[in-house]
């Protein structure tokens, strides 16, 4: 750059210059930077023309100059006549003199393309898969990702590789939860690149191939890890089949949180950083439902709790519990100011945020209850973080020897001890001398003032380490399946592994040397798995193949780990000898590696020593590796915290939890009969039985010594304390305990006891360390990969902004320039010649064999290119996008042969209803009627008079036992020598049914629609539903986050989220949101949107409730329990995805009926406000607790009249069809009172959802007000059947004289028309108005006698006559 700075006049009267800088985006410029003296009055064009003139470029070409803000990440085009000054003084001040890339505001210059040429920059941004880019180079690769970055898109594809950009900022778009079942069942690289569409792609590999799967995330500190992970296991819990929250996935996305806050910090690279590396196995059934979890930690960063770099913090939990605690708490665990701790103190502590802090000890709590930590437990934990930072607050006095004369403060002393529940003069022996074992004898040596010091800090170190260690302890042990114990159930697993990134800071030391040795294994794993095996697999199939070449970092491994000169081996060597110091380990380091290239020597007087990793050059400060490596829990400290009172204490530093398990079942026993026999000594004294003195009916005891509070005991369970407790063995268990244990045996703490008179030393770090790291990468070996690649956008921790120079960097050191080239040229997918004529056969012809010849003659039959496979000696290579068109065309195979299935069965099934429809015309064009019209429209008129109209939808299908009991009475009234025209007379009846139907259909359209003034409760006719959130989402209305485990609100139509306070800030209705979104999208859905929105004047009932309930009229109500039993999960499902989409394909007769009615209830559950809705819940309540009957029922049917148009008009079809079921009590068991009892909770529900014990106090009044509405619609029911018996009677003495009078043909008509009540009079009474004859040129009495029987009796005019 040019040494000008600021502005500069070139002469009187001249406009000042500036200096700008512009950076040419031109493959024939390789300068970085273009510095320019520009005045305000000089427009772009003249900007550009002075660029060019100094570049020397072609000036035959246009060019065009860009200007990129970090504000937006966007880049914009300047128009000739706009000024590039005026530009330059908008952005921030601290950019005006210099605008490098790394302020985010600089100009670019770059050509303009001409007509046929392709410019790469704009070419590479629609590449969502860098393995589809024309041109491979490492440049390329970093403008692909450059790109997709400032367009929010962080997730890009190698092939089957997900490249991860970390944007240090939360991308509300990319987590929403319909995003996990987009990607459901969906391949990789269908849709757009997402961490979702890993995990469902392993997933699905998973339950297709019966194999283990392992996601393995890699990356340095600070590229967004421990995110990913979070974001994968989220996804693989909502993949699980069972979708209602088990105990399973409630325990893993509550341990995320928790072990965030006691296992992560702020270091100079990362805001949350992962001071632990875990790897999490989710078990699954075969079925793919999730069963179990283990979670496995390595390596907990120790140091961090007592030393820091000044620009880093100490864990989390501490800042959250200092900053979120209440008054109370604050007392209760002697809390201080974050700045009145030294393991806290740091150059430029401030805490900022509090609010967040605040927010996040809340969202503690909520998590440690997920994973099942008691109220009192938590306490307990609370009490030892605030010991822990006491402990750093103890300071020492020396005597000029440089021996501890006392320790102290008092008050830090007395509160430590009462914290910890230990005496005080233990605790100070326990700072201040050490025991050593000398022939047999127990000596007590005081402490140096360097001794006490470090013996302070791994106190201090050793209770934290152990705490963790039952924390991850205590939620395996939760997230524990019992079946997992058993070897005869089979089990699937998949793995996240989230291991520390590697790591290079100021001050290296025995943490960053075993963290960066993970990250060089991790490497080499990478490294064979993606290059070597895949190309010695294509070497030995024998396919055309040429080598690519890639970096191997198998000698920086044998540097760390082969013996005898490996860095742990001579690490160890040293530990062990008394005389050694770190300056004698760093010789040795020199001595056995000098000659090694990858180890760089320093200066002679230097403690520290340089290696070569893959990823750069680290240094490491020798100082304290031996200590850090031989960091035991000291005896002293062993023997003070197990004489603590508090068993929690206690049971930290035990060495084997199965028998500290067994002993306190034991204890517990003791205690509980020693309490009970208190207890009878007392009733012996008084002379009468004791009461309950506790609260809520307990026995409270003291037991002296036993305990430190009183003993409660639940009063109900004291006569059958002595009959239970022979059988007290059977809560002891030890064996799910001891399971645990051996599953995460690897790096506790209580491994590290170091025993006064134990001769063997327990193992050093480093050695435990790399044991489990053998076992961690055997387990990560037996699985199938996928790989993610993190990738860190900048140093500075800046939201959205793209550091060009790092990113380069971490391309370049993590090979992925090779990985991606041997992606491209590779195949993505293979077969055996067996498995692909298995897979593939519906697309091989006929009796083709598993042969390469065969399967050639396929793909050139298909038209596949030759460069997308290859043939091997056993096995077919395909490209990834042949393999998606194979899939894809053997997807339109088998539908196209399914659809000519159809076809035929179809066209049958038409042809017979044609043949039949085809005799039953002939039979009717050879019969002719003699006037029939007198007799029938009398005896149709007299039934008019008296026949009930009913709603239209009870008309929609003509019930098949009545056209059987219609044959059946004809073929009983005709005689013997006119039996053959009884077919003739049935189809008569049924085809006059039709048409009626038909003219009812046509009038019911024509009605005007009855518009109703009831507005909705929810704002602006939003319909609002709410659910727990697990996955951190913003707020579409104010923009703040809404923070896991709290409530957001979505409405069902438009899909709409918010946080509860934004409900008032909605300014924009439902409708036109809904208007806003994609047509594609909207109007799809049958199950969980309001009633209003799926129904309508031309449909009152929404459709698929409709189909439903019509079914289960049809061919269901005399099934035994109907609505009691539940039918197949599986079927349930199968069927709600058809009807959630496409309701008119629903084929109901293949599935069972007691899956139908389980749909219903599903249907009238999920919906956003039930039918009788949330308002009015209260009113009901009130109206079901009235003590008169006729009073209840008035009130009740009131409050029915009050709901809306939609919500009526469904509940009333409902209730006539749990009127029919009823009635058919005989055959399906089930009465009004068990159908109120089902029914009421999915009808009713409570509008305080936050209070669930709310609804259950109120389950009998529900049921109660549904019990009166079927009861009171089925006395009127009943009144109706009686009212047609009589009719019945006088219709047969009708028939009986006109027998006598008329001809016998005559007679034969009035028979039928008389049926028309008789036969099945039940089934028209509940599905048939009158009937009109449409042949009939009379008219008769124009206007029919009509009496509904609709839910409300017409609305109000019935209330009178309610309950009589």
């Amino acid at each position: 750059m040019s040494s000008l700075q600021g502005a500069q006049t070139s002469g009187p009267g001249d406009h000042p210059s500036h200096v700008i800088q512009i950076y040419p985006r031109l493959k024939q410029v390789t300068a970085q930077c273009l510095t320019l003296q520009v005045t305000a009055a000089q427009t772009t064009a003249a900007v550009i023309q002075h660029a060019v003139a100094t570049l020397g470029i072609d000036t035959q070409r246009s060019y065009s100059l860009l200007e990129l803000k970090e504000s937006d990440g966007e880049e914009t085009v300047l128009e000739d006549g706009e000024h590039p000054v005026n530009r330059y003084f908008l952005w921030p001040p601290e950019t005006h003199r210099w605008h490098p890339k790394s302020k985010g505001y600089y100009f670019i210059l770059q050509p303009l393309l001409q007509e046929g040429e392709a410019w790469l920059e704009e070419l590479v941004e629609d590449y969502d898969d860098l393995c589809r880019l024309p041109e491979l180079s490492e440049d390329a690769l970093l403008q692909t990702l450059r790109k997709r970055f400032y367009k929010k898109k962080i997730y890009t594809y190698a092939s089957s590789i997900l490249v991860a950009v970390n944007p240090f900022k939360f991308l509300p778009c990319y987590y929403n939860p319909k995003y996990v079942m987009m990607y459901e069942n969906q391949p990789l690289g269908k849709l757009s690149p997402h961490i979702f569409a890993v995990a469902n792609v392993a997933y699905h590999a998973m339950l297709n191939r019966r194999l283990d799967q392992c996601i393995v995330i890699s990356g340095e500190s600070g590229s967004g890890k421990t995110e990913s992970s979070s974001y994968l296991v989220h996804c693989l819990t909502a993949l699980s089949q069972k979708r209602y929250a088990s105990g399973v996935v409630r325990t893993l996305l509550g341990a995320g949180p928790v072990l965030e806050a006691f296992g992560n910090a702020t270091t100079a690279q990362n805001n949350n950083s992962s001071r632990f590396g875990k790897f999490v196995q989710l078990n699954y059934l075969e079925s793919g439902v999730i069963r179990g979890a283990i979670i496995e930690k390595y390596l907990l960063e120790k140091s961090r709790l007592v030393c820091r770099d000044t620009s880093e913090r100490n864990y989390h939990v501490f800042y959250y519990l200092l900053i979120g605690a209440s008054k109370e708490e604050r007392k209760e665990f002697s809390l201080l100011q974050p700045q009145e701790y030294n393991y806290l103190q740091q150059e430029d502590l401030s805490i900022e945020g509090e609010e967040k802090l605040r927010h996040e000890y809340k969202r503690l709590h909520q998590a440690m209850e997920m994973v099942g930590f008691l109220a009192s437990t938590k306490k307990l934990i609370f009490s030892i973080l605030s010991a822990i930072l006491y402990l750093g607050n103890v300071t020492y006095t020396v005597s000029e020897e440089g021996e501890v004369i006392k320790v102290g403060p008092d008050d830090v002393l007395s509160t430590l001890s009462d914290l910890l529940k230990v005496k005080q003069e233990l605790l100070v022996n326990a700072l201040t001398q050490r025991r050593a074992v000398v022939s047999n004898d127990t000596l007590v040596l005081p402490y140096m003032l360097k001794e006490a010091t470090t013996a302070r800090d791994s106190m201090a170190k050793s209770l934290y380490s152990a705490l963790f260690d039952w924390i991850v302890l205590h939620i395996n042990h939760t997230l524990l399946n019992r079946r997992d114990m058993e070897e005869s159930v089979s089990c699937l697993s998949i793995g996240i592994l989230d291991i520390f990134g590697f790591e290079n800071f100021q001050t290296n030391s025995f943490e960053q040397f075993c963290i960066n040795y993970t990250n060089e294994k991790l490497h080499h794993y990478f490294s064979q798995y993606v290059f070597n095996r895949q190309q010695e697999e294509y070497l030995s199939e024998g396919i055309s193949w040429s080598t690519i070449a890639y970096g191997d970092n198998e000698g920086v491994i044998n540097m760390f780990s082969k013996k005898p000169t490996g860095f742990f081996h001579l690490l160890d060597e040293e530990s062990n000898l008394p005389q050694a110091t770190d300056g004698t380990l760093l010789d040795k380091l020199k001595q056995h590696h000098k000659d090694n290239p990858l180890f760089v020597g320093t200066a002679v007087m230097e403690p520290a020593f340089v290696i070569q990793h893959f990823a750069g050059r680290v240094k490491y400060q020798i100082k304290d590796f031996r200590v850090k490596n031989t960091d035991h829990m000291r005896p002293d400290v062993v023997l003070l915290l197990r004489g603590s009172e508090r068993a929690f204490l206690r049971q930290l530093v035990c060495s084997s939890p199965a028998a500290l398990f067994r002993w306190g079942v034991l204890r517990a026993t003791i205690r509980i009969t020693a309490a009970f026999r208190a207890l009878a000594r007392r009733g012996a004294q008084t002379g009468r039985p004791t009461r309950p003195s506790g609260p809520q009916g307990a026995w409270e005891i003291p037991l002296g010594g036993f305990q430190e509070e009183p003993l409660e005991v639940p009063a109900s369970a004291c006569p059958l304390v002595y009959a239970r407790f022979t059988g007290i063995h059977k809560l002891m268990d030890s064996h799910s305990l001891k399971h645990i244990v051996a599953l995460t045996v690897n790096g506790r703490t209580s491994q590290l006891v170091l025993h006064p008179h134990q001769r063997k030393k327990p193992p050093s770090i480093s050695a435990q360390f790399q044991a489990s790291l053998c076992n961690l990468l055997d387990s990560v070996g037996k699985a199938e990969p996928f790989f993610i690649r993190c990738i860190r956008s900048n140093a500075e921790k800046r939201e959205m902004y793209f550091d060009e120079a790092l990113v380069l960097h971490q391309i370049k050191y993590s090979g992925m320039l090779e990985m991606v080239r041997i992606q491209k040229a590779g195949f993505g997918a293979k077969y055996t010649f067996e498995e692909f004529v298995k897979k593939f056969w519906v697309l091989m012809p006929k009796g083709a064999a598993a042969t390469s010849e065969d399967i050639t003659k396929l793909f050139q039959n298909m038209g596949v290119d030759q460069s997308t496979y290859q043939m091997g000696k056993t096995k077919v290579f395909l490209k990834e996008s042949q393999r998606q068109r194979l899939q894809e065309t053997l997807n339109k195979e088998v539908m196209r042969s399914v659809v000519i299935l159809q076809r035929w069965f179809r066209c049958c099934l038409i042809r017979m209803h044609f043949l039949n429809k085809k005799d039953a015309a002939l039979l009717i064009q050879v019969y002719r009627p003699r006037e029939p019209h007198s007799v029938s429209g009398r005896v149709a008129s007299e039934e008019h008079s008296h026949c009930l109209l009913l709603p239209l939808y009870w008309l929609t299908s003509i019930p098949k036992d009545l056209l059987k009991g219609y044959h059946n009475k004809v073929n009983r009234l005709a005689s013997p020598h006119r039996l053959s025209e009884v077919t003739l007379v049935v189809n008569l009846f049924q085809s006059m049914l039709d048409g009626f139907i038909r003219g009812l259909v046509k009038q019911e359209e024509a009605e005007p629609v009855k518009v109703g003034d009831r507005q909705m409760e929810n704002p602006l006719d939003h319909m609002f539903s709410t659910y727990q959130v697990n996955i951190m989402q913003s707020c579409d209305l104010c923009g703040s986050y809404i923070w896991g485990m709290e409530k957001a609100y979505m409405c069902s139509a438009c899909k709409l989220i918010c946080h509860k306070k934004c409900l008032a800030k909605i300014i924009t209705d439902c409708l036109t949101r809904c208007a806003r979104k994609d047509s594609s999208t909207s109007g799809s859905l049958h199950f969980g949107v309001d009633v209003s929105v799926l129904s309508s004047p031309a449909q009152p009932v929404p459709q698929v409730l409709e189909m439903l309930l019509v079914y289960v009229e049809m061919n269901g109500l005399d099934t035994e329990g109907i609505y009691r039993k539940s039918g197949s999960a599986c079927r349930a499902r199968e069927l709600h995805q058809i009807l959630e989409t496409n309701p008119e394909t629903a084929s109901l007769e293949n599935y069972p009926i007691h899956t139908i009615t389980g749909l219903v209830k599903r249907w009238l559950r999920e919906l956003p406000e039930p039918l009788m809705t949330f308002n009015l819940y209260n009113d009901f309540l009130h109206a079901a607790e009235l003590p008169e009957k006729s009073e209840r029922i008035r009130a009740i049917y009131q409050k029915v009249d009050e709901l809306p148009e939609s919500n009526y008009s469904t509940l009333e079809r409902l209730i006539f069809h749990l009127v029919k079921v009823a009635k058919e009590e005989v055959h399906n068991r089930m009465t009004a009172s068990s159908l109120a009892i089902v029914f009421a909770p999915c009808i009713m529900r409570s509008p305080d959802a936050d209070d669930p014990f709310l609804g259950m106090k109120d389950v009998n009044k529900t049921t109660q007000c549904v019990e009166v509405l079927i009861m009171e619609q089925f006395r009127r029911y009943t009144e109706k059947m009686q009212n047609i018996k009589e009719l019945e009677y006088a219709e047969t003495l009708a028939i009986h004289q006109l027998q006598l009078k008329s001809s016998e043909y005559i007679c034969v008509c009035v028979c039928v028309c008389a049926c028309v009540c008789g036969a099945s009079r039940e089934d028209l009474a509940c599905t048939l108005p009158d009937l009109e004859q449409e042949t009939s040129d009379d008219n008769l009495d124009n206007q029919w006698s009509v009496s509904s029987d609709s839910l409300g009796s017409d609305r109000l005019g019935s209330l009178d006559s309610e309950g009589q």
